[in-house]
């Protein structure tokens, strides 16, 4: 049998073979494990000790669960539950605790005994935590007694001690780890977004007590604590969410009910907003990418409006049934499921796979929903008018569509005239930069890279999409374009197969016109061609604020920090010219290239969406019809902005 040689013509043989066993696999690939080693990943640790917490909570064990991060960056949690048995484990002979810790796939969740629903599927959570801490401290509280074991990157350190627990305190779990900064750098967490997702959870859980405490700080996160308890669950959820939008009827709708061992909750309401907001949660776990759940919604939701259209002729006879998306404009909605085996994908948990969980969702929502419509007709006739309305406006935006690409048809390809496109054509090495102004762009064209650099002037500011319908949208000249040259259709039409570039870039003035135009189209891209933001193909391009010129040496500088640091780096500062870029415009063609375009020394910022509902809520903030919600964020922030051009 021959033998394989590699390219130094070395034998491959059973020796190169490598098994990695435990903690040491964890540490070698935890991006398998958490998903990735950048902050969401960091976060991801936190959540998978927390989701213990509340699993003990849904097992009717725990009521109030803290989290603080301390002053070295490390991570304290602790809850009221049973707190995790320190009894020997048959099958490791090690204690349930060190096997916990320090096992993968152990856990209390497989026989469903100890839990009969819970967040954790894979029993990978603490053991994954443990190993991806330098050091890591666990302390139960139960029989009457203090134990404690301490482990380092997911190595025991020591014997379990055992102290009698002082009056008062009954049972639970307490953890203390620091993230390993050899796996995450620099340990840098993001307040807002643990703050929400801690939030989520007391309106997953009614009845359950999350405090948030941070003594870690830096100068944009000053000392904090938070403590959330919510009464009325989900559908205080979903008020808090349109909080700051016109809601087209008072009370959210809410259902809930236990269907062949699953217990469904939904709570929805709409708003005059043109965009969905839908959060689906099962086992408290928020599953981002959807799921078997959210069909089995839509596919109510889309039926039961239908049927009560037809019912009481809103519809006629000869008119189509309202589509998925026009049953969907305007609507905040939350489902959470509490199910016995989920099926999620991979250990992130970011989709549900469970093919019964379609048909429970359906069938309660589809009979709930129609009870709430035969019993409320004023809500429910709001509800149908804002979808037929919706229908109108996206056949109106459909014919318009079909209108350009019969146009370009015509013209006799399709691409915009502005655009200046690259010869490459394999889109993985294709870019296209969306340049504000002709002017800007004409220098663009020149000083780019024509083999794969793309340009596409835009003139004035695009439309904001956030108060508009799609008919509207596709009838703007340099939207159109945009959709044109991209080549991969708009909004659920979209398809990033037929992408043309893999890398789209904004590049606007560093000025307040600049900033506004590199908002609209964040807000057209993240609105109506998500998948693009979502698979990274959307950037920021970041020209130089100031070129600083000392003699014979010139520097270009990106930031205000930056051009003090430079100063004060000059000796005596004599002869020195400080030019202030304020548009595209004001650089030729070479500095442009050397600055802004060249692969090789040009910075881009990759725009990523940490939570998507977040942003939504975040763009219609910003974006939207309702100005009180703006004016309170820009005077909450206003002293934040150190340079101002007007």
């Amino acid at each position: 049998m021959a033998t394989l040689k590699d390219e130094n013509n070395e034998q491959y043989s059973a020796d190169d073979i490598q098994v990695l066993e435990g903690m040491e696999a964890v540490r070698k690939r935890p991006g398998m494990y958490i998903g990735s080693t950048d902050q969401r990943g960091l976060h991801h640790l936190i959540y998978e000790i927390v989701d213990n917490s509340v699993d003990e909570f849904m097992g009717g064990f725990c009521t109030e669960v803290s989290i603080t991060i301390q002053k070295d960056g490390s991570v304290l949690v602790q809850d009221n539950g049973r707190g995790i048995p320190v009894d020997i484990q048959s099958q490791t002979g090690l204690t349930a605790l060190e096997t916990v810790m320090t096992v993968l796939h152990a856990g209390g969740k497989f026989g469903g005994k100890a839990y009969a629903v819970s967040g954790g599927l894979h029993g990978v959570g603490a053991s994954v935590v443990n190993a991806l801490s330098s050091s890591l401290q666990a302390e139960v509280v139960r029989d009457g007694n203090i134990y404690t074991q301490t482990y380092s990157r997911g190595i025991t350190q020591t014997e379990i001690t055992t102290e009698v627990a002082p009056e008062g305190r009954i049972t639970g779990t307490t953890v203390l780890f620091m993230p390993d900064t050899d796996i995450f750098g620099e340990l840098v967490y993001d307040f807002n977004i643990l703050m929400n997702r801690f939030r989520e959870m007391a309106y997953l859980n009614k009845g359950l007590q999350i405090t948030f405490k941070s003594d870690w700080h830096t100068s944009k996160w000053p000392n904090h604590e938070l403590t959330f308890y919510f009464d009325g669950g989900i559908s205080s959820f979903v008020r808090g969410l349109n909080q700051k939008r016109n809601v087209i009827h008072e009370d959210p709708i809410y259902v809930e009910k236990p269907i062949d061992g699953t217990n469904v909750e939904i709570a929805l309401q709409y708003n005059e907003t043109y965009t969905e907001s839908v959060y689906a949660f099962a086992n408290c776990i928020n599953t981002e990418d959807g799921g078997t759940h959210v069909t089995g919604f839509r596919s109510a939701l889309t039926r039961a409006i239908n049927d009560y259209a037809r019912k009481e002729k809103f519809l006629k006879d000869s008119e189509p049934n309202l589509a998925g998306e026009d049953t969907r404009e305007g609507l905040t909605a939350v489902i959470s499921l509490k199910i016995q085996e989920p099926q999620f994908e991979g250990q992130t948990k970011n989709k549900l796979g469970n093919p019964e969980a379609r048909t429970q969702v359906e069938t309660v929502l589809g009979e709930s929903l129609k009870t709430f419509l035969e019993d409320n007709p004023k809500e429910a006739k709001t509800i149908v008018e804002k979808c037929m309305t919706s229908q109108r406006a996206r056949e109106a935006a459909r014919k318009a569509r079909d209108l350009i690409i019969r146009k370009n048809a015509m013209d006799g390809g399709g691409l915009p005239g502005k655009l200046a496109d690259c010869s490459e054509k394999n889109p993985e090495y294709c870019e296209i930069y969306l340049v504000e102004g002709d002017s800007a762009g004409g220098t663009a064209k020149m000083g780019r890279d024509r083999k794969t650099q793309a340009i596409l002037p835009l003139w004035g500011k695009i439309l904001n999409v956030q108060k508009s319908r799609d008919d509207k949208i596709v009838q703007h000249d340099a939207i159109r374009a945009m959709i044109t040259a991209l080549g991969a259709g708009l909004g659920e039409d979209f398809d990033i197969e037929k992408l043309r570039y893999h890398r789209v870039i904004i590049m606007a003035d560093a000025d307040v016109d600049g900033s506004h135009i590199r908002t609209l189209l964040l807000t057209f891209f993240f609105n109506h061609m998500t998948e693009l933001v979502t698979n990274g193909h959307l950037y920021i391009a970041q020209p130089p604020l100031y070129k600083i010129g000392s003699g014979k040496q010139e520097q270009y500088v990106y930031s205000d920090e930056q051009r003090e640091e430079i100063l004060e780096q000059l000796d005596g500062k004599r002869n020195v010219n400080i030019q202030r870029y304020k548009g595209l415009g004001e650089m030729n063609a070479e500095q442009l290239w050397e600055t802004t375009m060249n692969p090789e020394t040009r910075t881009l910022l990759r725009v990523e969406v940490a939570d998507k509902n977040n942003a939504a809520n975040d763009f219609e903030m910003l974006m939207g019809d309702e100005v009180p919600p703006r004016r309170e964020f820009i005077e909450t922030h206003a002293l934040e902005v150190t340079n101002l051009d007007v």
